[in-house]
């Protein structure tokens, strides 16, 4: 794994870290030297994973969904980081499958409200903050290969990750002057607990239909979200980055080899 560029004693909130891809971001994070404020509505798992990472993790548990949840986490990052929120990740979502014409009304607002009207709270929540505090921050949205091409069985998931990805464009224009960057992540199918139960397995060619020929792994991910939190990435904004094994890009092609 390529090493995090470091990111001094900055103050981050992670959204959906009590395990899989947001609990890795905030390992790295805190590797890097950051203090992360591990935000979900896990709060065992949450608050047995911010002890295990040390002295510089907080948990608070936290629905992305609760205008007043996101006041007390930005509060509680903020206290954790000197007053400072230098750092925001929207990563906290549900993942869900199903034909258009079978999914239910209910279900489709339901997935809205947590993977797109959840960040659009936390930006609304975030930004004032770090607008107004010397440095600007850094935004990362966790969107979706589902967010950058029509993928089929993914209505209102894709929905809610085209629409966070808009959101960033959005908030990195709106933004620049106050140098804050908004940036999004786009993950491939990634190895996790949660698609394990799907069947997806990590190692080569257990995954023919992204050119790479496998899924991701948690820390892949979580080292593309460090390096847009860092000053690394200090002239990086509105940037979509695709960290999907080149799945996005187009379809494999059967038989061909490097020559």
């Amino acid at each position: 794994m390529t090493p995090t560029p470091p990111l001094g004693d900055k103050s981050v909130l992670i959204t959906g870290a009590a395990r899989g891809l947001g609990l890795e971001m905030a390992r790295q994070c805190v590797a890097a030297g950051a203090r992360v404020t591990l935000a979900d509505v896990l709060s065992e798992e949450g608050a047995r994973a911010a002890q295990e990472l040390g002295d510089r993790a907080r948990f608070v548990t936290h629905d992305v969904t609760s205008e007043e949840q996101w006041a007390t986490a930005v509060g509680t990052a903020r206290e954790f980081g000197g007053g400072r929120l230098d750092s925001l990740v929207n990563n906290a979502g549900i993942s869900t499958g199903g034909l258009l014409h079978e999914e239910s009304v209910a279900h489709f607002r339901k997935v809205l409200e947590t993977n797109l009207i959840g960040t659009f709270i936390g930006l609304r929540t975030a930004i004032p903050v770090m607008a107004g505090q010397d440095g600007g921050g850094s935004i990362v949205n966790i969107s979706s290969a589902a967010g950058l091409m029509g993928l089929a069985m993914t209505g209102s998931y894709g929905a809610a990750k085209w629409g966070v990805r808009g959101l960033t464009k959005i908030g990195a224009v709106e933004l620049a002057g106050s140098r804050v960057r908004v940036n999004s992540v786009h993950p491939g199918v990634t190895y996790t607990p949660m698609t394990s139960t799907e069947g997806f397995v990590p190692g080569e060619g257990n995954f023919p239909g992204t050119p790479m020929g496998r899924v991701g792994e948690p820390a892949e991910i979580a080292s593309a979200v460090a390096f847009l939190l860092s000053d690394a990435a200090s002239y990086i904004t509105g940037a979509e980055l695709a960290v999907d094994g080149g799945w996005t890009v187009g379809p494999t092609v059967a038989g061909l080899t490097q020559r």
